[in-house]
């Protein structure tokens, strides 16, 4: 499918790129771009040839999230039109936070409000040294709405998250790295032939594997100890049934790299 402000690429067969295609905008999504992304993280999650995906954003950054210069329009349509409007972009963030396949945030630049909130729903963040990361949204009335203040009490803890969403301030990558809101710092230059070298890793991987440890260690943030055993237990009595288990130990007694086919 073709579209106007999103990109989908196949890097190699096993690996997808997501990029946000509007950087005269700071890639800031409007409504056009809101429907594209939606459909785009569908037809990535419908292609089962997909093992790791890795979200970016052209230009100079990688999102400054919803593009204000339409919000008074949300304003005028009333308060039900933007409870829809928040529901379809959560979809797409939850929908990255649910798919089997590892996700890959590239911060290649500002990811500011919505754009930092996309980021969160991946699985890592690995940021360029030059990325600047925040929730401005309290500077126009308004707080993370998209999983910005959810995630991010999961992730940091509320002392950190209230900082971060109360004051608005704007955190270079050193910053983001020492509280915890991204995995890694790697030098500009660099961004892309790091989070290339992560992904093929991640992609050598037996997929059924990596799917459904996303899956449980994403339930276990909300489950009590007990649950989340169970629920790794039914996790492995499907992966000991797998054909990707039995290659597995195969390569490890040959002596030779595990060809997994996920299933």
């Amino acid at each position: 499918m073709t579209y106007e402000t999103v990109k989908l690429e196949k890097l190699d067969p096993a690996i997808t790129l997501f990029t946000l295609n509007r950087p005269d905008r700071l890639n800031s999504w409007n409504v056009l771009m809101r429907d594209e992304m939606a459909q785009a993280v569908r037809e990535v999650v419908r292609d089962d040839a997909v093992r790791v995906l890795i979200v970016t954003g052209a230009g100079r950054a990688f999102s400054a999230g919803e593009d204000v210069r339409g919000m008074e329009g949300l304003k005028q349509a009333g308060t039900k039109v933007a409870r829809r409007v928040a529901r379809g972009i959560h979809n797409v963030f939850d929908e990255l936070e649910a798919i089997e396949v590892p996700v890959i945030a590239a911060l290649n630049g500002v990811a500011a409000g919505g754009g930092l909130e996309l980021a969160l729903s991946c699985d890592f963040r690995i940021a360029a040294d030059t990325a600047r990361l925040g929730f401005p949204e309290n500077n126009v009335g308004l707080i993370p709405g998209s999983g910005g203040c959810s995630r991010l009490v999961k992730l940091l803890g509320p002392a950190k998250a209230k900082r971060l969403v109360m004051t608005g301030e704007m955190i270079n990558a050193a910053e983001a790295l020492k509280l915890g809101l991204v995995d890694e710092v790697v030098p500009s230059a660099e961004l892309n032939e790091q989070v290339m070298g992560f992904a093929r890793k991640l992609a050598a991987k037996a997929p059924l594997a990596l799917g459904l440890a996303k899956l449980v260690i994403n339930a276990c943030v909300n489950a009590d100890l007990e649950t989340g055993r169970n629920l790794e237990r039914l996790a492995q009595s499907a992966l000991k049934h797998s054909e990707d288990h039995l290659e597995g130990v195969r390569a490890f007694v040959e002596k030779r790299s595990a060809a997994f086919k996920g299933r």
